[in-house]
């Protein structure tokens, strides 16, 4: 029998250490080293049960056939479209996001659609079967009543098992020689060798990497749902996201009925990219046109309202930004942020005041992304700082206009990346107008079908922008 030792393990950054201390001495963090007991592994490792490894060959890099990746067909679109296409054979995607957010009812539905080209098996590690059941016959079922003639069978390809024994687990691949694995959760999946409990830093390390391992050996895709700490970022050691190919977050606030499946790194396609569905009662449903979806139940000319032109990696979104102004009746004015960043807000109301005059200091300042979205990138300042205006001023913004651009610490309007892309899909929108920041030089040619106004400054851009305004030259 191998002789056990025992370690301390950091359970926010994975960093191990022999002997037990208050502080993390690599991220810092007070109270989170948890003494773990451990067995030394087999000489020379030991092999996946039941799968076959082969041995591993250096060859020259000139002699490497350079093929495209073959995809696996996924018909959720906008699923594929995160992952850059289609599901790439012995490839490891992890997915994460808040509990109740969709994970497992989005990986439910992927396995429905797959089951159509070959063995899918679902190993779920947190819910019985009858409850993944009663899940997929909502999936499966019609608009009507759910009756006996309105619910689909699930295809006979789909295998389920409730398994959180990773040896157990490889064995029922071995079987089923699947062409899709989706395991719910990595933090509930264990290996019996290892002393410590399930979730720990040693067992998701270990299982993941097994599971990897898996996955190039033998060209089976895998999909793993991994749980989010408080701060948002996904439990378990920071190596859990090096190891896999892929990394996609769900996103979306528990009252709002959309959902964001980001990528935040993609070996084989663009990371940043966004898929949007809407949650449903028959699941997640594709929403193909998101900036239509997000700008429906806009009021037009009303005070407080700009539309900005964001990147999804490579997808623009054309969402409605509000802000209000409103006197505060204390000595220390709020300011309020949902769905931008807070120190972005503080420096554009900043700007508002020092350059343009607007007396900010005696108002609460409330800013909202409409739609449960969050932007990141600075060339959303400009409708930030429009939208905030407009309210102080009480007079709207012109109904058929766009606003792009970041603003700077003097007032000035910078340019930013992808301003073609952008302008095409507001004036696909219907849009007429959009304001942005002057360019230099030469770039390429604007839409004909939108008046394109350039303006140096935020005061400029505001003029242009605001009904009753003067408008600045093109």
């Amino acid at each position: 029998m191998p002789k056990l030792r025992s370690q301390f393990v950091c359970q926010q950054c994975g960093r191990t250490s022999p002997r037990e201390l208050g502080r993390c001495p690599q991220c810092g963090a007070w109270n989170s080293l948890v003494e773990e007991v451990v067995a030394p592994p087999e000489a020379g490792g030991k092999p996946l049960r039941g799968l076959s490894t082969a041995a591993s060959e250096p060859r020259p890099l000139l002699e490497l056939e350079a093929l495209e990746e073959e995809r696996l067909p996924l018909p959720m679109g906008e699923f594929a479209r995160v992952l850059g296409g289609g599901i790439v054979p012995g490839s490891v995607v992890l997915i994460g996001g808040d509990p109740g957010v969709g994970k497992s009812t989005l990986l439910l539905q992927v396995a429905l659609e797959m089951a159509q080209q070959g063995v899918v098996l679902y190993v779920s590690g947190e819910e019985s079967q009858r409850q993944i059941r009663l899940r997929a016959r909502r999936l499966l079922s019609d608009s009507q009543p759910q009756t006996a003639s309105t619910v689909r069978s699930a295809p006979p390809t789909l295998y389920l098992v409730t398994e959180t024994q990773l040896p157990r687990i490889l064995e029922h691949v071995a079987a089923l020689r699947p062409r899709l694995l989706i395991v719910d959760s990595i933090q509930t999946t264990y290996l019996p060798e290892l002393e410590s409990t399930a979730g720990s830093v040693s067992q998701v390390r270990e299982c993941a990497s097994r599971l990897c391992e898996l996955a190039k050996t033998t060209g089976i895709s895998v999909f793993l749902i991994g749980h989010v700490t408080k701060e948002g970022t996904i439990a378990g050691p920071r190596v859990l996201e090096h190891m896999v190919d892929t990394v996609l977050y769900l996103e979306g606030e528990r009252f709002q009925s959309y959902r964001l499946l980001r990528s935040v790194k993609n070996r084989f396609g663009a990371t940043s990219e966004v898929g949007v569905f809407e949650m449903g009662e028959r699941g997640m449903v594709e929403v193909p046109n998101p900036s239509q979806a997000f700008l429906a139940e806009r009021v037009v000319n009303a005070p407080g309202s700009a539309i900005a032109v964001t990147l999804e990696g490579t997808r623009p979104l054309l969402v409605e930004i509000q802000g209000l102004t409103s006197p505060t009746p204390f000595g220390n004015p709020r300011r309020t942020a949902n769905g931008v960043d807070l120190n972005r807000l503080l420096l554009i109301c900043a700007v508002l005041t020092r350059r343009l005059g607007l007396r900010l200091g005696d108002q609460d300042v409330f800013v909202n992304v409409i739609g449960g979205l969050t932007v990141e990138e600075p060339a959303a300042d400009l409708a930030i700082a429009a939208a905030i205006a407009s309210s102080y001023q009480n007079r709207p913004l012109r109904a058929e206009v766009v606003l792009i651009g970041e603003v700077g610490l003097s007032g000035e309007l910078r340019r930013v990346g992808q301003i073609g892309v952008r302008l095409r899909e507001a004036a696909a929108l219907g849009f007429r107008a959009a304001v942005v920041p002057r360019r230099l030089g030469r770039s390429e040619p604007y839409p004909d079908d939108l008046e394109v106004i350039e303006a140096r400054s935020l005061r400029e851009a505001l003029a242009a922008a605001l009904v009753g305004g003067t408008e600045a030259s093109s």
